[in-house]
């Protein structure tokens, strides 16, 4: 058990106990609040919480939070479109549509479950039981390549260059309507949303410096195709980071608009090239994945306009 104890900013005056919980702390969802509220595990101002108190600005909350209970993720023969592999690590072209780990409603099917099988247990275990191996995510609606670490060794030197900003990641997206510039950058720091958490926005709750950078590489009508290349890599930090700019990535319902008006299941979105120093033998790797056939396609509707 944690336990969390902290200051109620001066935003939160006047919110629900369990609301304003829910926006200090990332980790604890508002129902998961109310429910610890209710078991006793909440104090506020040195008394046991009630599920009708609201916070006053400067009110001491303390909350013991259970410690996270992780499901083992099981084996599956799920195929796998490996584009490289050796002793230490793995290149996957991941097909839209798969999640990376299990999670709650998600227990498996995921990428997770197919490199159990694969691999045999071979995996890095710094992820813990429920993400071995897996260093960076990618969203499950977005494609392409993704670095699996078989052992901590190559997990932890993966994971520095990615610190580091020399682990290079290029995707290549359709953005709905003209970016601003040619080229350009995009440095809005990502936390968590204040009015949806599973959302990120810029200047969220506990926001963290985020940069992009990009490029049109050709103009349609109503639609740039652009390469985006991650600095830093924070949650959807292209999708966020181009619907700041007034351009979201085209078929993004979730920071593009609730309807699906481009006919796409999810995203238009794809990692297209990873390079990296080999975390063991130092030698540089660059893999490219080529756009799948749903880009492709898309593409091709975009020229026929």
């Amino acid at each position: 058990m944690t336990e969390e104890s902290m200051l109620a900013p001066e935003e939160c005056a006047g919110q629900r106990l369990d609301k304003a919980i829910s926006e200090m702390l990332p980790s604890v969802s508002r129902s998961m609040a109310q429910k610890l509220i209710g078991e006793g595990s909440v104090i506020l101002n040195g008394k046991t919480a009630g599920k009708s108190d609201k916070v006053r600005s400067g009110d001491e909350i303390t909350v013991f939070v259970p410690d996270p209970v992780e499901l083992e993720a099981v084996p599956q023969d799920i195929p796998l479109d490996i584009v490289y592999e050796d002793g230490d690590l793995l290149v996957v072209n991941k097909p839209k549509g798969m999640v990376v780990h299990p999670a709650p409603g998600w227990p498996d099917g995921t990428l997770v479950n197919a490199l159990l099988y694969h691999c045999g247990g071979s995996l890095s275990g710094i992820g813990g039981v429920i993400r071995p191996g897996i260093v960076h995510r990618i969203d499950k609606d977005t494609s392409g390549l993704l670095a699996v670490a078989k052992n901590d060794a190559a997990h932890a030197g993966l994971a520095a260059q990615i610190k580091e900003h020399s682990f290079t990641r290029e995707y290549r997206a359709v953005t709905v309507g003209h970016l601003p510039r040619q080229k350009g950058s995009v440095e809005f720091p990502l936390g968590r949303s204040r009015t949806d958490r599973k959302k990120q926005a810029v200047n969220g709750i506990n926001a963290r410096p985020a940069v992009t950078h990009y490029e049109v590489l050709r103009s349609y009508e109503g639609f740039d195709y652009c390469s985006f290349v991650l600095e830093t890599g924070r949650t959807h930090q292209i999708r966020v980071h181009a619907a700041a700019l007034g351009h979201p990535v085209a078929g993004d319902t979730v920071y593009g608009g609730e309807k699906n008006t481009h006919g796409l299941q999810g995203q238009c979105l794809h990692a297209k090239k990873l390079g990296f120093m080999h975390p063991v033998t130092g030698e540089y790797l660059e893999f490219d994945s080529p756009l799948p056939d749903y880009f492709e396609q898309f593409l091709s509707r975009l020229k026929e306009q």
